[in-house]
This record gives structure tokens, C-alpha cells and sequence, in this order.
């Protein structure tokens, strides 16, 4: 997939056709890094992942659609047999003269925080019809942390029902596609509605750079069933989540407090059905960081990586420092158990829900032309290069 040679080549070619000019400033939302990680396993396959999604007037239900299955996208890549590491990052545009240009919310293992963000995004502007896609495509392939090992499959959605503004001073598609492919990142399109202007752009932006070309209704074509177990699963994952205990250093805490916030956030103002989509996402393997995040006393005691008893009390949770030695190993023994007992309640419901879903999805007749289906299909082809493996198809 990092083919330098070809990067360099088309880039030279592109530089020919295109004329650099300086960016637009972006309004820039930042997800905190990962302070320390108890949870990865070394080695694995990683992805990451940015949506770059069209926020005008006219993409109302695309946005609610992104709401409602961002979290059945990273349970379906979470899907592979070697357990990827998954950061998912966005990118929203609308056009020059609109409340903003571009909001960024850079890559993270934080989806919660990164979902808490995509909350707030609404459809509004425009008006015309070119929008400042290459503003945005040149945010998301240079302005996001993208990760520098060899094994990770590197992925753009661009998203949007409108072609790129190509009479404003900025770098053009050509030029920031060979950019994309210097660093080993492939950029599928998926456009919603039909303008047929669109198509061209959409077409070549995908092909340069390796990608997939998707046309879908303008709501963005999604899968949207809801099942009799979405409530459950999402009342239990919020139990799940008040098992969680963090500890460190003033810094480290007030991390864990911004991810507390986004995920109480969600629990607020998400449906049933997304909240139920999350819970099965945090059920998986690829989802444990997501759950626990970093510092998280519970897993680390659990796990062995912490003794309790060495810890100096101005590092311990707040809610264990009235308590003995003795009451603190029971407490966090007893939340361990509570724990325990809510991911297999949790996992026994997914199962229940994927049964459920798997026969409408046959009733429905199979679905193969859903946004879902097209998504799998183009990461089960290009996640190959990065030594992910892909059988059971998309998740609902």
C-alpha cells in the first residue's frame, strides 16, 4: 500500500496539472492522545479510519445516518480474525462563507469522545453547488495524526452529494490524492443523491488513489433496523460504564474525566439503538480500549500491571481514598465481579441481536447494494495489505 515510488511519480505529475496555494485555516477540534495504555496488544494490525462528511443544507439524513452507524462501521472492521487496533477521525466541510470551512476531530481511540463530537454536527449552509471538498480532503489527509507503522490500513471516506469548488486559490484533488498515496492512504468516495456533476470528480478522486467509488441515496442508504434488544444492551453498557475507575496523576485524571463526560454525553442524547450498536462494539476484542480508555484501575488491577497497595494515595480514584487498604481491594475486587457479570449479560444480548438482524437482513433479501455491504466490501479488499482478514460480513 506505501508504494513511495508510485506516490512520488503521481505527485510529480499531478504537481505539473495543479498549482500549490496556501490553505484556508480550519476550526480544529482536538480529541486528547492516549496518555498511558494498559490495554493494546502489541502488534496487531491497526486501523485508521476518517469519515469526511458534507454538512450543508442538504445532508440532513446523512448526518443522522453517521449517528445512528458509525458504531456498526467500527464493530464491522473490529470484525477481523487478528483484532485490529481502530481510531476513528472526522472531517466536517461545508463552503467558504458558511459558519466554518472545515471542523476537525483528529484521530483517536476514543470513539466515545470522537461520537460526543459527530453529536454536535448539523447540517446548515451552502446553497450552491461545489462545496470545499478539496479544503477538506487536504484536512484529512495532512492535517490528522495518521499512524507511521507499516501495518495499518490507512482509509478516507469522503462523503457528500456535491462537487469540489476548482476556482478557489487552494490545493486542488489531483495533487492532494498523490499526497494521500506517498503516505499509504486510501480514499473511497461515496457520493449521496444523484448531481450529476459529482460523478466525474467523485470517480477520479477514487481511482487515483486506489479507492472505491459508492453512488447511494441521498440519506446515505444505511441499514437502520432497530431490535427488541437495543434497549437492554444499552442500559446494561451504561452500567458498564460506571464500573470504571481512574487513577494517576492530575493530568492523566482530567483526561479520563473529558472521556467520562463524552460518554455520559451519548447516554444522554443517542438513541437506544446507536447506544445498542456501541455496546456490542465495546463487547468486542477491538472495543476494550474504547470501554476502559487509559488508567483504568479495575482492568490494571485485574490484570496484574497494578498493585493497589504501592500506589501513593494523591494517584488513587477519589472515591477510594477515605477507604482502608482493605475496603479499597474489596471494592475494586467487587466492581471487577460486577463488571464481569455485565459483559456476559451484554454478550449474550449481541448474539441475540446479530440472530435477529441477520434474518431481516435475509427477509430484506439480502441487502447487497446497503451503504453496509459496500463499506465491508471495500475493506475486506483493502485491508488485505495490511494483513487483515475478513469473513463474516457486515454488522448491522
Amino acid at each position: 500500500m506505501k508504494t513511495k515510488l508510485l506516490g512520488i511519480a503521481l505527485f510529480t505529475l499531478t504537481l505539473a496539472a495543479v498549482v500549490y496555494y496556501p490553505q484556508l485555516m480550519a476550526n480544529n477540534i482536538k480529541v486528547d492522545p492516549p496518555i498511558n495504555n494498559h490495554i493494546t496488544v502489541e502488534g496487531n494490525p491497526k486501523i485508521d479510519v476518517v469519515f469526511v462528511l458534507d454538512t450543508t443544507g442538504s445532508m440532513g439524513g446523512l448526518i443522522q445516518t453517521a449517528k445512528e452507524k458509525i458504531w456498526s462501521i467500527a464493530t464491522t472492521m473490529a470484525s477481523a480474525h487478528q483484532i485490529p487496533e481502530i481510531r476513528i477521525g472526522l472531517v466536517a466541510y461545508r463552503d467558504r462563507g458558511d459558519a466554518y470551512v472545515t471542523k476537525i476531530v483528529d484521530l483517536s481511540s476514543d470513539l466515545d469522545s470522537v461520537y460526543a463530537a459527530l453529536m454536535d454536527f448539523e447540517a446548515n449552509g451552502g446553497g450552491d453547488t461545489p462545496e470545499s471538498v478539496n479544503k477538506a480532503l487536504y484536512d484529512a489527509v495532512h492535517n490528522m495524526s495518521w499512524s507511521q507503522e507499516d501495518q495499518t490500513y490507512q482509509v478516507i471516506f469522503l462523503v457528500g452529494d456535491a462537487p469540489p469548488h476548482m476556482d478557489y486559490n487552494e490545493v486542488r484533488f489531483p495533487e492532494i490524492v498523490a499526497s494521500a498515496i506517498e503516505k499509504g492512504i486510501v480514499i473511497n468516495t461515496i457520493q449521496c443523491g444523484e448531481i450529476p456533476m459529482t460523478v466525474g470528480p467523485w470517480t477520479q478522486i477514487a481511482s487515483l488513489s486506489h479507492g472505491k467509488f459508492f453512488q447511494v441515496e441521498q440519506a446515505g442508504g444505511a441499514v437502520a433496523f432497530t431490535t427488541p434488544y437495543d434497549e437492554e444492551i444499552a442500559t446494561l453498557s451504561a452500567k458498564l460504564d460506571d464500573t470504571r475507575l481512574y487513577y494517576g496523576t492530575a493530568e492523566e485524571k482530567e483526561a479520563m474525566r473529558g472521556k467520562v463526560a463524552a460518554t455520559d454525553k451519548l447516554h444522554e442524547g443517542a438513541s437506544f439503538a446507536s447506544r445498542a450498536r456501541r455496546g456490542v462494539f465495546n463487547a468486542s476484542a477491538s472495543g476494550r480500549e474504547n470501554l476502559l480508555g487509559h488508567n483504568e484501575l479495575v482492568a490494571a488491577v485485574a490484570s496484574g500491571t497494578v498493585d493497589l497497595n504501592e500506589l501513593d494515595e494523591d494517584v488513587l480514584p477519589a472515591a477510594l481514598k477515605p477507604m482502608a487498604p482493605a475496603e479499597q481491594e474489596a471494592f475494586v475486587a467487587e466492581l471487577a465481579d460486577k463488571r464481569a457479570d455485565l459483559q456476559r449479560q451484554i454478550q449474550v444480548l449481541a448474539d441475540d441481536r446479530s440472530s435477529y438482524l441477520k434474518k431481516k437482513v435475509e427477509k430484506a433479501g439480502g441487502l447487497k447494494d446497503s451503504l453496509d455491504q459496500k463499506i465491508y466490501d471495500a475493506v475486506k479488499e483493502q485491508a488485505v495489505a495490511a494483513g487483515l482478514e475478513y469473513e463474516d460480513g457486515p454488522t448491522y
